[in-house]
């Protein structure tokens, strides 16, 4: 199964175009709230979030931070329509985003930086299953060591 990107904007719009122009190259899933972005997230392995930081209900920033201690591996990209120093400091500090994009989006450029971004989830994934064996392995050395 490929690992999902979720696109998450609350302009019906602007979920259409990201759809049209990125749907060959990836699983995409969208939504138009944080609320319903947290339910596909519990429900699917999602490698990227890019989400709009003007939302109503929550922001961009406080939907990745909210997230951020459940899913800590997936990278988060922010996607907005207005350049604000704020939100930029605030994406970094409190959401931990890998990308900060101003709307309209290049789809050459967020496609690369898309790829780049399940590049780094994949990396991520595959050293702490590589950690985790270690773990093993380091265990039964020890058990072995101990019979003796």
């Amino acid at each position: 199964m490929a690992i999902g990107v979720l696109y998450v904007d609350d302009e019906i719009n602007n979920i259409n175009s990201f759809k049209a122009a990125f749907r060959r190259d990836f699983e995409i899933f969208t939504a138009i709230s944080a609320k319903e972005g947290r339910k596909i997230l519990d429900s699917q392995e999602i490698g990227v979030i890019i989400t709009d930081q003007r939302m109503p209900g929550m922001t961009g920033i406080e939907f990745l931070e909210s997230i951020l201690s459940i899913y800590p591996d997936t990278i988060r990209i922010l996607l907005t329509g207005f350049s604000d120093i704020n939100a930029v400091m605030d994406a970094i500090n409190r959401g931990q985003v890998y990308k900060y994009l101003v709307k309209p989006w290049q789809n050459d450029e967020l496609k690369m930086y898309i790829e780049n971004a399940l590049e780094i989830y994949n990396l991520r994934k595959e050293n702490k299953e590589l950690a985790r064996k270690l773990r093993l392995a380091y265990a039964e050395l020890d058990s072995l060591g101990k019979s003796r």
